[in-house]
């Protein structure tokens, strides 16, 4: 199934000459002897001869890809726990496909940092997306430098330039003056050269994806942290980008984080920096809360939070160990946990299309009613990433627009996507529309469903479009598409 999405498998480097930037084929020299006229009529000639193929090109396929692939995987991959974790930690370690040329570096980011590392080590995640173009470029680390060791890089720069007009016989004060802001022209050109300390990272990287915002950091701590990962950039961002140390931009004065003095020097100073991070007592609670917030509650017991943290630091952060000690906890299979978690909009989408069976002939029609619900794949702009609580995806719309999307499911209206409900519900009884949401709700809620709920479904029953049938007209056949579809948009399957 994963073959139609070729996306997914390419090199950020092969998706910029695949998916190339809508203005880069405009600057495009022209041929010799072709004059700027004979260059356009001949572009408007391929636009209009290749409409479809220039569809096909457009770097929002690169998106639009992936998610397919997320929406494929996620329904019928037998390694679900595998799923769920990979969306987890895209999640934690959030990057945007609408900042800049993201789109191009997501699928490198999620298939070579994120993917191999969501069952291993906390460690090795946290450095494959340090070092991760995606995460450099989104968090704009690749821009940070310290800004005394940039100051003496361009005086070293403006040196080496004198040196070399002196030696050709030139004026020296040129140099200088071509340096000076004030001279004309220059204004532009020396805002863009002048670069400086950027905390973005250095601070996300200790609020969101290690201590968590309560984990006893200071403003002088984050400063000090982006001091450490100066340098931290990559090369070629427009053509084939990788992580590169860059010694020159990076400051060698000792860096104090949390009262402990960093001084190694060059790019160690960041690996201290990060192993720091990974062995503090507040990354191995914040890690286990938001786990066990994914899993169990939004509200996870402290108890529970309690042993996941030990575990995470006795074993140096191993993820699978401290998921063993969640999965195996009386808190996790006690009654309070049980329908505990609100599904956010994409796990509704899959599970009711793993629950009814669906073949999917592709998976736009599953990536577009996750963003309709409220969940765009890769669209969560802030590096929060998305919430994993109840009232962020509980308002009237989104219950109606579930609604919507469980009724088009289930009685076979989602494009490309077909539901066999006789194999599901048997051919029995289809006369009476209470077997029919009786077999519903033994199938799709393991015959558990509060009395105010069935209340409503049987309610819903006498519906002529349930029925099929106006007025006095004997029933034939009730609809079992809209019965499963109202067990579908139930609040009990809104839950996991």
């Amino acid at each position: 199934r994963l073959q139609q999405y070729p996306a997914i498998r390419m090199s950020t480097e092969e998706l910029l000459a695949r998916y190339p930037r809508p203005n880069q084929q405009a600057q495009q020299p022209a041929a010799a002897g072709q004059n700027r006229q004979q260059l356009q009529q001949q572009r408007r000639q391929q636009r209009g001869q290749g409409d479809a193929q220039e569809m096909r090109n457009r770097p929002q396929e690169i998106v639009l890809e992936l998610s397919e692939a997320k929406m494929t995987r996620a329904i019928y991959s037998e390694r679900q726990l595998q799923e769920v974790m990979a969306d987890f930690w895209f999640n934690h370690f959030n990057v945007f496909a609408g900042k800049g040329p993201e789109r191009w570096f997501l699928p490198s980011y999620e298939r070579d940092v994120i993917r191999p590392h969501t069952l291993g080590k906390f460690r090795d995640l946290l450095y494959a997306t340090a070092k991760s173009p995606a995460m450099l470029f989104y968090l704009d680390n690749w821009l940070s430098v310290d800004p005394k060791a940039f100051a003496e890089h361009q005086a070293e720069v403006q040196a080496r330039r004198q040196r070399f007009v002196v030696l050709f016989g030139g004026d020296p004060n040129m140099v200088a003056m071509r340096q000076n802001p004030n001279a004309p022209g220059q204004g532009q050109q020396n805002a863009q050269q002048r670069r400086g300390l950027n905390e973005n990272y250095g601070r996300e990287l200790m609020e969101l994806h290690t201590l968590g915002v309560d984990g006893g950091y200071t403003q002088q701590d984050v400063t000090q942290a982006a001091l450490a990962l100066t340098g931290w950039t990559m090369l070629a961002p427009r053509r084939d980008p990788e992580f590169r140390f860059e010694e020159r931009f990076h400051g060698d004065d000792a860096k104090i984080i949390m009262g402990k003095t960093i001084h190694d020097g060059g790019m160690k100073d960041g690996e201290d920096l990060l192993n720091m991070l990974v062995a503090h007592p507040s990354t191995a609670k914040f890690i286990s809360t938001k786990l066990a917030r994914r899993f169990v509650s939004d509200n996870p017991p402290p108890e529970l939070v309690a042993r996941m943290a030990d575990t995470f630091q006795r074993t140096d952060g191993d993820i699978r160990e401290v998921l063993k000690t969640m999965i195996y906890s009386p808190e996790f299979w006690s009654r309070a946990a049980y329908r505990a978690k609100i599904k956010k909009p994409s796990e509704l989408v899959i599970s009711a299309l793993r629950a009814t069976g669906a073949d999917m002939a592709e998976a736009m029609p599953a990536v577009r009613w996750s963003a309709q619900i409220g969940e765009p794949l890769y669209g969560c702009q802030p590096p929060t990433g998305y919430k994993d609580t109840a009232e962020t995806w509980v308002n009237s719309g989104a219950l109606l627009n579930r609604m919507n999307f469980s009724i088009l499911l289930a009685t076979g209206r989602m494009r490309d996507t077909k539901v066999d409900l006789a194999a599901l519900l048997g051919t029995s009884d289809t006369k009476d529309p209470n077997g029919v949401l009786d077999r519903a709700i033994a199938v799709f809620l393991g015959g558990q469903v509060s009395q105010q709920t069935r209340a409503v479904l049987e309610k819903q029953l006498d519906d002529p479009q349930v029925l099929q049938a106006m007025l006095d007209d004997p029933v034939k056949n009730v609809d079992a598409g809209m019965i499963t579809g109202l067990v579908l948009g139930s609040p009990e399957f809104q839950r996991r």
